[in-house]
């Protein structure tokens, strides 16, 4: 390191100093180095030779010596999320509903280390304005939302734990095919279905089926951040995660399978119902024969800003690296209702002018 010194922290964390003044460096989002705020300094991060592994399932599970390391965090009482213990130092607040955190609760993890992520690409500042402007556009906010300015410090950018799975399936299954046919009832013409049985074999491939494994955020707005670019995912180095903050995972490895595969099976049954065609079907057994599962921990770039409104809690969320903003609002309740009455007052109107 021509830029910079690596030193450890009291704490055991890694930390890398500025040489011409000392601060320490962060990762600057949408680059490949880390950077230093004071004075520009640089240094690269080398990712040349390196290649995201992805571990067989099975024999992972099954090894009593998987690698873990032990995370301190600290657990909110209001939402129940882990937060990072060094965020203490920085905020007395939870990254992910903003209640009030005490270091009472602390306590340790055990966690397998990530394989992959994706870098941040969105800094702050881009995201303060997607702030601004998602405000302004939502409709029914309450005035006092939209004059009500976030700042960078209100928001943080958070590495959330992913699951990524991998299988094959061969599927053997039975059913019938409906066939729908036209038949005259008197001087009416209905249809009915007539049912023939059915049998085969379909194969479904799975490659990077995503599964969050945080219960720290709203489900359904998480998912509505993707896609995510995950062609870009780079091998993980602690140098990304400098300026940022990393979330444990809540969802175990076998649990966050068994989900991946209800959703893999939502697929099997969507191809089984194509081969046997007809206007309708039906699904009497299925044969599933998994193979080649494997999988990776990663984490993606999101930043959350957790907001008090009128004593409620509220959440922002955006994709760090494509920008894609998604969040809880509350509804002002007197601009409902005014345009309800508008609506009425209009429909009066009009019908007291032409509905006689």
């Amino acid at each position: 390191m021509s830029e910079a010194e690596l030193e450890r922290s009291t704490e055991g964390s890694s930390r890398i100093h500025c040489h011409s003044c000392g601060a320490e460096l962060t990762y600057k989002p949408g680059t490949d180095h880390l950077e230093c705020s004071y004075c520009g300094a640089q240094n690269e991060i080398d990712q040349l030779g390196m290649e995201i592994e992805e571990k067989h399932l099975h024999d992972f599970l099954h090894n009593i010596d998987r690698p873990v390391q032990s995370v301190q965090v600290i657990l909110c009482q209001g939402c129940g999320a882990d937060n990072p213990l060094h965020e203490q130092k920085l905020a007395e607040n939870c990254l992910f509903c903003g209640s009030h955190l005490m270091v009472k609760n602390v306590h340790e993890l055990e966690q397998y280390q990530a394989d992959a992520l994706l870098p941040f690409a969105k800094n702050k500042r881009e995201v303060v304005l997607l702030w601004d402007n998602w405000v302004k556009n939502i409709w029914w906010a309450p005035n006092d939302l939209k004059k009500m300015g976030n700042g960078t410090d209100g928001i943080r950018g958070v590495y959330i734990p992913y699951w990524t799975f991998d299988a094959k399936a061969e599927t053997h299954y039975t059913g019938e095919r409906g066939v729908n046919r036209t038949v005259k009832d008197g001087d009416k013409r209905k249809t009915v279905t007539d049912w023939y049985p059915a049998s085969g074999t379909v194969w479904n491939e799975f490659d990077d089926l995503l599964v969050l494994a945080s219960n720290s955020l709203p489900k359904k707005k998480a998912h509505q951040l993707s896609p995510w670019p995950l062609n870009e995912l780079v091998v993980f180095q602690d140098q990304y995660l400098k300026g940022f903050s990393v979330e444990t995972y809540s969802e175990s490895l076998k649990d966050g399978f068994e989900n991946a595969q209800m959703r893999m099976k939502d697929d099997i049954r969507a191809n089984v119902r194509m081969d046997i065609g007809g206007s309708k079907q039906r699904i009497h057994h299925l044969d599933i024969r998994w193979s080649d599962e494997r999988f990776k921990l990663i984490l993606l770039p999101i930043y959350i800003s957790a907001y008090q409104f009128k004593g409620k809690t509220y959440r922002f969320l955006v994709n760090g690296h494509t920008g894609e903003v998604q969040g809880e609002r509350p509804y002002s309740f007197w601009k409902i209702f005014g345009a309800i009455l508008l609506t009425l007052t209009i429909i009066l109107i009009l019908y007291l002018a032409f509905g006689s």
